[in-house]
């Protein structure tokens, strides 16, 4: 497959890197000479400096038999003509843009904008699938890191193994004996920071963070299992009121069960924009990290505290001030994945990378064979690939314990019909079957040659 990344920042580059270690034919363009120098020292792919939007620039970049543009540029507008060139020029078959703009999102997610005027194929929005990945962190509070998979029938839960936890030192094939009926995988522990696919026999240990995937059904006995609580959000504070604060606090509002938020904002404008948006939640005007504040935010009585400001030391020192004051629960947006490690020093709870749930939510759309969706985890050292099993896949009409499977692979889920079943090494994969597949970076090329056979990426 032939792919045009225009934008050789975090997620271009992340979205090259995958591709590239794939063997697909990647063309990075920038117009900052210096990113794409970067991406073709380091990486298996050809660079362009220049405009995207630039039909010359698209001509060097061999838009004239390319198969797909990513267009994931710092600019909307940029984003958007380059699809509209890549399209009226070029005819490239798949086009993809990253926008930020609510202006431009309300517009297309109402249709005012029609295909044949704006030949987008995929509309990827950071803030929104950020809102969702905070809002999924809210429901799994004990979970660094979480995602649901199946339509919902499973769900990955990230967590750190503490003193606590019941199972610890425990080997992994001893918890089928001792919970015969948990519908739960341990498919990922990540051990003095190097992640890996555990065996029967590995143990868990004490400051280990384990992936578990999980029955959807089984999430409250799982994190019980592990030695994690399991509270309702019933109060929520959000330093921050910008495109994300707002939107998880609109969904928040529009849920049946009442969740009480409050939401705190620095800057006036964009704080009175918010109140006039919100109907039940209250909006404070202020600094976050000013204690006073929070006191008048009730945070001592709240559930959790989600910092979503765009600055990142704003946030950690938030969520730490935050838990200073009360507040057992404090979730923080990341951006630098260098200040991921002082996590756990600083008493943050857990963190939401916009880098990666961007780069997930593009990589599946481009993912080959039936693939529904593709989590990325850390920094981009490992997937979760959730695909539909062909006819003329290697694996179909195996037992799990049968398939090949690389080190680094595990089946986390499978779901046959409407029906989510437990795993087993006796379970038979069929073709129909829609398959959860955690995969370490290195093997994913292996995992796709598994799932399918004739590339299908439209």
């Amino acid at each position: 497959m032939k792919v045009i990344i225009c934008g050789a920042g975090q997620v271009g580059w992340q979205i090259a890197r995958h591709l590239a270690s794939e063997r697909n034919d990647v063309t990075v363009v920038d117009n900052n000479a210096d990113l794409v120098r970067r991406a073709t020292d380091s990486l298996d792919v050809q660079g362009v400096a220049g405009f995207a939007s630039y039909p010359d620039v698209l001509e060097r970049a061999g838009a004239r038999d390319a198969d797909m543009i990513i267009a994931a540029t710092y600019s909307d507008e940029v984003n958007m003509v380059t699809c509209q060139v890549a399209h009226s020029v070029f005819s490239i078959p798949r086009k993809i843009a990253r926008l930020r703009s609510q202006s431009y999102l309300r517009a297309i997610y109402s249709d005012l904008y029609r295909r044949d005027h704006v030949p987008i194929d995929v509309v990827i929005s950071p803030e929104r699938e950020v809102a969702a990945a905070a809002l999924q962190r809210l429901s799994a509070p004990a979970a660094f890191d979480t995602e649901r998979f199946l339509e919902g029938g499973a769900q990955l839960l990230g967590l750190v193994i503490d003193e606590n936890c019941p199972i610890v030192n425990t080997p992994l094939r001893q918890l089928t004996d001792l919970f015969s009926t948990l519908r739960a995988v341990v498919v990922g522990v990540r051990r003095d920071g190097t992640l890996f696919a555990p065996e029967p026999e590995d143990q868990l240990f004490e400051g280990d963070s384990a992936y578990i995937m999980s029955h959807a059904d089984d999430v409250g006995r799982t994190l019980e299992i592990f030695g994690k609580p399991n509270h309702k959000q019933e109060r929520v504070v959000l330093i921050g009121g910008g495109n994300v604060g707002l939107m998880v606090a609109r969904e928040l509002e529009s849920r049946a069960e009442r969740v009480r938020a409050k939401v705190i904002e620095k800057n006036r404008k964009c704080a009175e924009h918010a109140a006039e948006a919100l109907e039940k939640t209250i909006v404070l005007h202020g600094d976050g990290l000013d204690a006073a504040l929070l006191a008048e935010a009730n945070i001592d009585r709240a559930d959790a505290v989600l910092c979503v400001t765009d600055d990142d030391k704003t946030n950690m020192l938030a969520a730490v001030r935050a838990k200073a004051e009360g507040c057992p629960m404090a979730i923080a947006l990341i951006n630098d994945p260098t200040l991921v490690p002082l996590m756990d020093p600083l008493g943050v709870d857990a963190y939401i990378n916009p880098r990666a749930t961007t780069v997930s939510s593009i990589l599946r759309h481009i993912r080959h064979g039936r693939v529904r969706a593709v989590y990325s985890i850390g920094d981009a050292e490992a997937e979760v690939i959730e695909a539909e099993v062909l006819s003329t896949s290697p694996i179909a009409g195996q037992r799990v314990r049968d398939i090949q499977f690389p080190e680094g692979v595990l089946v986390g889920a499978v779901r046959k019909g409407d029906k989510v079943v437990k795993i087993s090494g006796d379970l038979r994969i069929e073709e129909g079957d829609i398959i959860v597949i955690f995969a370490l970076s290195e093997d994913v090329a292996e995992v796709e040659r598994l799932l399918q056979v004739s590339i299908d990426f439209f």
